[in-house]
């Protein structure tokens, strides 16, 4: 069987998914849609994947790009002749798929393009539909994202539910060391600085936690931020601010090997 695979970009979920696809014994085909600037995952893809190249991938991604992605997609189509695509986001690589009229079409939620992106305007909610009405079947990774699948008319018994998580074969946290007096207590936040993700929420947050575990003597918070973004100047300014930012690191972006460090 040949499966083609088409994401928006290549991050550590695309990695995983296309290792797991390798590992079926089947012919799987990446395709990739954009390349945003930001490097998300650093392992090259698996030795048993086979890249595609077209029209995209190259750089972002916009609405105008329609017509010439989609020309391609289905040139990429014919000469592939994959017996089955699995595309998300939803309104990006999936409705490209949709708008091609291949079948079968797997559908594969990214969570933002259900929870934020299908409501952005009546265009983009006719995009959600238009691509869940021609899904043989649609995967998500939580109930919350399961009934928006439905009420964008996905059918609920093709819809397969399971959490991306973490690999616990690469990371499992050691329980607890007790230490008296009481050490640092170091919390992590590996969202991109996106307005998304909301990690000034974090940001503000630790700044007040920070400064109420000092003012009554409890254990001194730090705080790691993995990753950048377009929100990196506001980030430093709240924990400026705040009169925390020496309890902050700022590691930049962490390679897999690495991040269980």
């Amino acid at each position: 069987m040949r499966i083609l695979y088409f994401s928006r970009d290549y991050t550590s979920h695309d990695y995983r998914f296309l290792s797991a696809l390798a590992k079926t014994g089947h012919e799987i085909y990446y395709l990739r849609l954009e390349r945003r600037g930001h490097t998300l995952e650093d392992r090259s893809l698996p030795p048993e994947v086979s890249q595609v190249h077209w029209a995209g991938g190259n750089a972002p991604a916009g609405w105008r790009d329609g017509p010439r992605l989609l020309a391609s997609l289905k040139k990429v189509i014919r000469q592939v002749r994959p017996d089955l695509i699995q595309a998300g986001p939803i309104q990006t690589a999936a409705f490209l798929v949709a708008l091609s009229g291949y079948r079968p079409l797997v559908s594969m939620s990214w969570g933002y393009d259900l929870l934020k992106d299908a409501g952005r305007s009546r265009l983009w909610g006719w995009a959600t539909r238009f691509t869940l009405k021609r899904s043989a079947a649609f995967v998500g990774d939580c109930d919350t994202i399961r009934r928006r699948a439905v009420s964008f008319g996905m059918r609920e018994g093709g819809i397969v539910t399971f959490p991306w998580g973490v690999d616990l074969s690469h990371f499992t946290p050691q329980d607890p060391v007790s230490e008296d007096p009481p050490g640092p207590v170091t919390l992590l936040s590996t969202r991109g600085w996106e307005p998304i993700y909301g990690v000034d929420v974090i940001a503000r947050a630790f700044a007040s936690a920070a400064v109420h575990q000092a003012n009554c003597g409890g254990p001194e918070l730090r705080l790691i931020m993995l990753g950048n973004g377009s929100q990196a100047g506001l980030l430093r300014q709240i924990f400026t601010q705040g009169g925390v930012i020496d309890q902050v690191s700022f590691p930049g972006q962490v390679g897999y090997s690495d991040l269980p460090r």
